[in-house]
């Protein structure tokens, strides 16, 4: 039992050899150096490691557009031209309408679809089914006396729709002005902010516009700008519609104070992809509103909306400094700094004159026989110690002078 305790008890060391190489020395401290500045500089300064993130950011955003345009010699306000209404992040500002007005149920001509003429009932029928018309195809081909062609018949709201109708579109939408409210909050630090200072008051709201250095903080944002941000024409978004991205950035250092913590807005066409590709350019959707005759007859004025969209994005994080992550990536700094032994061991073995004498003293290779060789010779040296006999201690450092090394 008392040598289980001495033995317990016992201390181990790691024996250590000492190679005096310069270029071996030197390579060693620089990887050490390049460690330390990556942790320092990278890990702790850039990416904040020491600090605990919260990254489920909870938000909130109204829009509200400005603006007067024109179109067919008609003056169009915001109910005529946003779509949905209720100002949310996601909304549409009409630039283009086709109008089909006084459609009631019925059976009419396919007049749009250039896949649906026809020259017999066969071919008609053959579109059974088919979602290229405006309502569901009878299979009856409808053609004037004498006429080689003519258009397949469908059952639905009559006229049907006619896209090739060309409209101007209302480039007037350059001017509209686009008011975004956006608050924030991170739960972990139950921190909540908002997209415009505290002390800015109604009138230089109404007096500001956004720009990304003279007023980055101003909430209202010219359409002309944002289109001039991502590098967009007026008149062929206008014309096709298309979809863009306001992304609103929150990125919080809170070990300062959180009026430090501000938003930072960028801007981008998101259907960029589909800009070029002749298939679905643009974006549209359609919308109807029905009203009903004195006799009872349902009657609606159908509309086809080219738009831009844009999305309100908001992204971000926050952090603050904690003892935990700052221990663990100290703990992993200090233990990769190991590293640059790793590195050396694989030099000075393999690639350095002399790695055979540092083989020969970095490891030592034991035998049975050699350890029974050994006992034996301990057993009969102890007999020749007298009891108060201590014996010699060594480091367990071995030195390798340059000579050997190299």
């Amino acid at each position: 039992m008392w040598a289980f305790v001495t033995d317990f008890f016992t201390y181990e060391t790691t024996k250590s050899v000492l190679v005096k190489s310069w270029s071996v020395g030197i390579v060693n401290r620089i990887v050490q150096l390049l460690i330390v500045i990556y942790f320092i500089g990278y890990v702790f300064l850039y990416e904040k490691a020491y600090q605990e993130t919260d990254t489920g950011v909870e938000s909130s955003v109204m829009t509200k557009v400005k603006g007067f345009g024109y179109q067919s010699n008609q003056v169009l306000d915001v109910a005529d031209y946003v779509y949905p209404p209720q100002g949310a992040g996601v909304f549409c500002i009409i630039t283009k309408v086709i109008v089909t007005d006084n459609q009631t149920r019925g059976r009419c001509e396919e007049v749009s679809s250039p896949y649906l003429d026809c020259a017999n009932h066969t071919e008609c029928q053959a579109f059974y089914g088919n979602n290229l018309a405006n309502g569901a195809v009878t299979g009856r081909c409808l053609k004037a006396l004498n006429a080689s062609k003519g258009k397949c018949e469908i059952q639905g709201w009559c006229p049907a729709e006619d896209v090739r109708l060309s409209r101007e579109p209302m480039v007037d939408v350059n001017n509209f002005t686009i008011f975004i409210k956006n608050s924030i909050r991170f739960p972990v630090f139950d921190v909540t902010r908002g997209n415009f200072p505290e002390h800015m008051t109604s009138k230089e709201i109404k007096r500001c516009t956004y720009h990304p250095v003279r007023s980055p903080l101003c909430p209202i944002f010219r359409v002309r700008d944002i289109l001039n941000y991502t590098g967009q024409d007026v008149h062929a978004l206008a014309n096709k519609g298309g979809e863009i991205g306001i992304n609103i950035e929150w990125k919080c250092n809170l070990d300062w104070d959180e009026e430090f913590c501000k938003p930072v807005y960028s801007f981008s066409r998101l259907d960029a992809p589909f800009a070029k590709n002749p298939v679905s350019q643009g974006y549209n959707f359609r919308f109807a509103r029905y009203y009903k005759k004195d006799d009872g007859m349902d009657y609606r004025t159908l509309v086809k909306a080219h738009a831009i969209r844009f999305d309100i994005l908001v992204t971000g994080n926050a952090g603050k400094f904690s003892t935990i992550p700052t221990l663990i990536n100290m703990v992993a700094a200090f233990t990769s700094i190991g590293l640059g032994t790793v590195l050396c061991d694989i030099i000075l073995l393999n690639f350095m004159k002399g790695a055979d004498q540092y083989k020969a003293k970095k490891f030592e290779e034991v035998s049975e026989a050699q350890i029974e060789a050994s006992l034996s010779h301990s057993q009969v040296s102890q007999l020749s110690l007298k009891p108060e006999t201590k014996n010699l201690c060594d480091s367990g450092a071995v030195s390798l002078s340059n000579d050997l090394a190299l």
